[in-house]
């Protein structure tokens, strides 16, 4: 099937897609502020910034803030707080692209993981989604594989099998939650579990570094909200399918701020992972749960 300009992607694929941007502008933030702070200062502002935005954006829908499966939330928050403290500690090891590569082999462990826990079936449009962007990946991976931080790899790897946890636990709470009651679980949670950390390595942040901070937390706030709007939207798989185009993103933002242009292979992985995302976005949408009182 060719894919066709008259077929308009579906908002939730809309949503992930503006996730993936929102999520690639705090990686390269983070690369950047890791050069002048520890990870573990970074990973507690991020979650401060995002706990004031998200309780906000809960009580101005007059939402109740603590939601009614309070487990369940909790568990959300902490694999959101393990993706999220492998991935700054991969970012701090490893080149911006790697890392990131890394990080988008999600979606297979999601779809695998969502098939076997919620019997989410895996489409045609999914898979050929998922062989696209592993494709992709493996070419981009081929000219920078050699020699990479073994931490940093390790940590990209742990980032991920917490993440595809972390998705298809907010596929099932959207049954019954609101997403900015989810979202706002993420730095609930995380944030009395990145004080002791950041306490042992603090560094007192200059000027600039605060800027950075402040925009690292609302970049990945961006992020997680559109993030959230579209699992509830989108089956787990197909729609994390979508994240695939973040490793486009961060080829773009790595040629821009570091001045590290893509090579061949970057372009070539680029190219079969856009068409994945077409692939996707051209498939007709599944009905899928609506969260109750979802926000505009």
């Amino acid at each position: 099937m060719l894919y066709d300009p008259r077929v308009k992607p579906s908002r939730g694929v809309l949503y992930m897609a503006a996730s993936a941007l929102g999520f690639s502008a705090m990686s390269v933030l983070v690369k950047v502020a890791s050069t002048r702070l520890p990870t573990g200062e970074i990973v507690l502002a991020r979650a401060v910034v995002t706990l004031v935005v998200s309780y906000v954006m809960v009580v101005r829908t007059e939402l109740h803030p603590w939601g009614t499966a309070k487990g369940k939330l909790a568990v959300r928050g902490l694999l959101g707080f393990g993706g999220l403290t492998f991935y700054y500690l991969a970012l701090a090891h490893l080149p911006l692209a790697d890392a990131t590569v890394i990080q988008n082999t999600t979606p297979l462990l999601t779809a695998v993981l969502a098939w076997w826990i919620l019997r989410e079936a895996i489409g045609w449009t999914t898979l050929v989604a998922l062989v696209c962007g592993i494709a992709g990946v493996l070419l981009i991976v081929r000219p920078t594989g050699d020699g990479l931080d073994l931490v940093g790899i390790a940590a990209a790897l742990a980032a991920t099998v917490c993440s595809a946890f972390a998705y298809v636990t907010v596929r099932q709470l959207v049954k019954t939650e609101n997403t900015l009651v989810i979202v706002f679980y993420f730095p609930l949670i995380a944030t009395p579990l990145a004080i002791p950390w950041a306490v042992a390595t603090w560094v007192t942040p200059a000027p600039i570094d605060w800027l950075l901070l402040l925009a690292i937390g609302l970049t990945t706030q961006i992020g997680q909200v559109f993030l959230t709007m579209g699992l509830a939207l989108e089956k787990a798989g197909r729609a994390t399918s979508i994240g695939y185009v973040q490793v486009v993103f961060a080829m773009m933002w790595q040629w821009a701020v570091f001045a590290d242009a893509p090579t061949w292979w970057t372009i070539g992985g680029a190219a079969i992972i856009f068409a994945g995302t077409l692939a996707v976005a051209a498939g007709s949408r599944a009905p899928a749960p609506t969260p109750s009182a979802p926000p505009d």
